[in-house]
């Protein structure tokens, strides 16, 4: 898969961490509030609905989603972290792919869920990016973002005992909900939380609809 320059940054960081990822969370370790965002979402979209995680890593948020109910699949920019996703999971599926070109078809998806994966993205492409959010969700379809909350660009040059070199950008939830307005949601929640332990900055958790019905 051929793309810019922060596209193969990002794919092969995680490519290279994929392994130490697994090992140092090889379950979801989110802390109780987020997990609880997790089971709203679940129980909003409704059990045995289809949902896409993109950015789905090693897989662990889509099964503990596929365990509160959802018919959960994944796709992620790294293949390293698809086959380990694929290892650990193989009732699940995942495939490797990038979320600024989802091959969904148009109005199939009832959920998508991205856990800290649009932070990776230059924002300058978000508008679009929601724009094919918006394109793969049903009407009335549900979406989740978790976001590191800032305006700021933290670059990455180690992850998870590896050198690495990669782009985490911090986002402002009110640009995020005025973004996802103008792509057609309606947003119908945001909550922001403290930082937990390690943490540096708050986090961000927006939902929202898709607003045509």
């Amino acid at each position: 898969m051929s793309g810019p320059g922060w596209l193969s940054e990002i794919r092969d960081a995680y490519d290279t961490v994929a392994e130490s990822y697994a090992r140092v969370l090889p379950d979801v370790v989110e802390p109780p509030l987020d997990r609880a965002v997790l089971a709203a979402f679940a129980e909003t979209v409704g059990p045995g609905r289809p949902v896409l995680e993109v950015g789905c890593g090693t897989g662990r948020v889509a099964a503990h989603l596929h365990r509160l109910g959802l018919d959960v699949s994944g796709v992620d920019l790294s293949p390293g972290m698809v086959a380990v996703a694929r290892r650990v999971h193989p009732q699940l599926r995942f495939d490797v792919g990038s979320m600024t070109e989802l091959t969904a078809p148009d109005a199939s998806l009832a959920g998508l869920l991205s856990w800290y994966s649009i932070i990776h993205l230059p924002p300058e492409l978000l508008p679009g990016v929601f724009a094919g959010f918006q394109r793969v969700l049903a009407p009335g379809g549900h979406l989740l973002l978790a976001v590191k909350v800032g305006d700021r660009l933290d670059r990455r040059e180690q992850a998870y005992g590896h050198p690495v070199g990669f782009d985490v950008h911090w986002l402002p939830p009110e640009r995020l909900a005025a973004q996802l307005t103008a792509a057609g949601f309606t947003v119908t929640a945001t909550l922001v939380r403290e930082p937990v332990g390690a943490e540096r900055q708050p986090q961000a958790f927006l939902l929202a609809e898709r607003a045509d019905q």
